[in-house]
């Protein structure tokens, strides 16, 4: 991967907006890979695509891309509220690129991606509908709610400018693909212990420490009287798909 942007490509262009978005998917476009079939051929959608921007020409996933100069930051400004929602809840629901730049220097920083099976309708914050005043009353955006994903589902291919072995992308994408294949409630109740853990400060880490979430659980589950339960086969799952290990009774630990 080059970490550079390609400023070649914008030299007659004064608009920031096309700068940023031509040099970006140029970017993705050039030095990405699909981590769902390792395929290096992804292909642009048209403009103006409902959500999607890439798709991939050997497993036909589909990809958007978001990217901001600076720091990554926990809430990313999105599109239209109810397109994403119907969007993320489709078959055909994209997977996420998050990137960001440099643009003093104009290289990439950060190149992430969130398979679509971590996405669920609570991280899509809506935002205030414009006035009747503005030239498209009534319109209502969303944030995506970065924090909230578990770290599991942040994959990175570049971190803090460092390129990701390759190997390493894929196999951690393998490692959530059991999701996929969950209802949305399911996948829910996964992400949501997920994030407990993630909130553990130590790498080793007690049921009991789990058990503290409870209260935060009951209040998103309030029709479940069995929360503890609840927990206990949760982690099971998580233990056995390979995303925490098991230590001894009662004890667990994080995978890197």
């Amino acid at each position: 991967m080059d970490l550079q942007l390609n400023l070649t490509l914008v030299k007659n262009y004064t608009s920031n907006s096309q700068i940023a978005r031509i040099l970006t998917e140029n970017w993705v476009k050039n030095n990405s890979f699909c981590p769902n079939c390792n395929s290096s051929y992804l292909l642009q959608f048209s403009n103006n695509s409902p959500v999607a921007d890439f798709y991939c020409k050997n497993c036909y996933q589909e990809y958007e891309l978001k990217s901001k100069n600076g720091l990554l930051s926990n809430k990313i400004v999105d599109g239209a509220y109810h397109t994403m929602i119907n969007r993320i809840e489709a078959d055909n629901n994209p997977n996420f690129f998050f990137l960001t730049y440099d643009k003093s220097i104009w290289c990439v920083i950060d190149f992430l991606i969130i398979p679509k099976h971590y996405f669920v309708p609570d991280f899509i914050e809506k935002r205030k509908s414009l006035s009747k005043n503005s030239k498209r009353a009534g319109w209502t955006g969303c944030n995506i709610l970065l924090s909230k994903i578990p770290s599991s589902g942040r994959i990175y291919l570049i971190k803090n400018s460092e390129i990701i072995k390759r190997d390493l992308v894929l196999d951690k994408w393998k490692e959530t693909e059991f999701l996929k294949n969950l209802n949305q409630k399911s996948r829910g109740w996964l992400i949501d212990i997920l994030n407990c853990v993630d909130l553990i400060p130590s790498k080793n880490f007690k049921l009991e420490d789990v058990y503290k979430f409870e209260s935060h659980l009951k209040l998103k589950y309030p029709n479940n009287n069995f929360i503890k339960d609840k927990i206990r086969q949760q982690l099971q799952i998580l233990r056995d798909k390979g995303l925490i290990e098991f230590v001894s009774r009662g004890v667990y630990k994080k995978r890197k």
